[in-house]
């Protein structure tokens, strides 16, 4: 298992030191300052003083560079098989090799159906927790609670796709772990999401527009010092929370913030990649849809269907409202063209909110349940159902 501080080697570089420059200055060896930047030690305390010097960095700042670890070579290794058999030993490489497991699954989240990795992702899960309770060293714990808040969060969202979005229970208990531990570091950006997926379920689970706009509310709230991506998102579900409640105003206005939000957020904001632009525009095609308005939310979800393509399952959601808003329209001969796309994006992914819209698109046609076109419509979404 390969793993390496870039950052210390990085800062370093910056000071205008090489390997051999760096370690004679603090009286040590060139594998010493080698071993640093791979990972495989620390420095004593009694060198950090002078290392932070070299360095131009405070002995908190040091310490940050120190913590953060990369793995460079993700695959299973006797040290990491020894660390679960003595789960006291945890240390920071095993910390992030188990970080970057869950990075790779959630990158594949988009693309992969939740069948796929809803188990993979849980045994991580599993190894995360038990690796925590077990840990002694406080800053491995530390970093501990931080993966065991996203690791939660992932498998609240795949259970709920798993179960196609039928169970609410199983998803909330993961979010509500991921929330206490991402408060036990004060992680105000996964807290926020994970309150923000809750009330994802409550909004599309429950069916409760009230529900699901107070905990958007909250997850603006926690999120608005932090990450303007997130506060943004949070505004584009509180907007569709008062869609669906039929307030025109409330929901522009929602909107109107949410845009704001874009021209504050930066390459610091860690959840910059939650918030584009597709993000925005499928979410206010969706707002459009539940206000009655078909005709205003056909070219913004056109369009975003189109952008969203290499993002299976969010495409799927886009496809499937599109597919209503050529309903309402009595755009039969592209609703069912679209319809088919739906379909297609929904059997690669098998994601709860495209397979949900594909089958409210189906109900929708029942006025011309008679014509073969809808039969073969009809017959695509049996063998979807069959197929769950």
């Amino acid at each position: 298992m390969a793993s390496r501080r870039a950052r210390l080697a990085q800062r370093r570089k910056s000071a205008g030191y090489s390997q051999e420059k760096l370690a004679e200055r603090l009286g040590v060896e060139r594998s010493t300052v080698v071993r640093w930047e791979t990972a495989e030690s620390e420095p004593q305390p009694w060198v950090r003083p002078k290392l932070a010097a070299a360095l131009k960095v405070t002995l908190e700042e040091l310490q940050a560079l120190l913590d953060e670890v990369t793995i460079t070579q993700a695959n299973p290794s006797e040290r990491m098989s020894y660390v679960l058999e003595q789960p006291s030993s945890v240390d920071l490489v095993a910390v992030a090799y188990l970080h970057e497991h869950i990075r790779q699954f959630d990158e594949q989240y988009d693309k992969a159906p939740s069948t796929a990795l809803l188990g993979p992702a849980g045994q991580v899960h599993g190894q995360v927790k038990f690796l925590r309770e077990n840990a002694t060293n406080p800053r491995v714990r530390k970093a501990l609670f931080e993966v065991e808040a996203e690791s939660a969060t992932l498998m609240g969202q795949l259970m709920w796709d798993v179960s196609q979005r039928r169970d609410h229970a199983a998803p909330i208990a993961y979010l509500d772990e991921a929330i206490a531990a991402a408060r036990q570091v004060r992680d105000a950006c996964t807290e926020a999401y994970a309150i923000l997926r809750k009330g994802f379920v409550a909004l599309y689970g429950d069916n409760d527009p009230h529900k699901g706009l107070a905990l958007a509310a909250q997850a603006a709230e926690v999120a608005t010092l932090t990450s303007p991506s997130l506060t943004g998102l949070s505004l584009l579900h509180i907007a569709e929370s008062y869609a669906i409640t039929g307030d025109v105003r409330a929901c522009e206005n929602a909107l109107k913030k949410a845009e704001g939000q874009f021209d504050r957020v930066s390459a610091d904001d860690v959840a910059a990649e939650c918030y584009t632009i597709n993000e925005f525009n499928r979410l206010s095609g969706s707002c459009h849809l539940f206000l009655g308005m078909p005709d205003r939310a056909e070219p913004i979800l056109r369009s975003t269907a189109r952008a969203l393509a290499p993002k299976k399952k969010s495409q799927a959601i886009a496809l499937g409202n599109l597919t209503l808003s050529l309903i309402r329209q009595h755009k039969l001969d592209e609703a069912a063209a679209t319809m088919h796309r739906t379909i297609d994006a929904v059997e690669l992914t098998r994601g709860g909110g495209g397979l949900n819209l594909a089958f409210a698109a189906g109900r929708e046609l029942r006025e011309w349940r008679q014509e073969p076109w809808v039969q073969d419509i009809n017959d695509r979404l049996l063998a979807l159902m069959a197929a769950i």
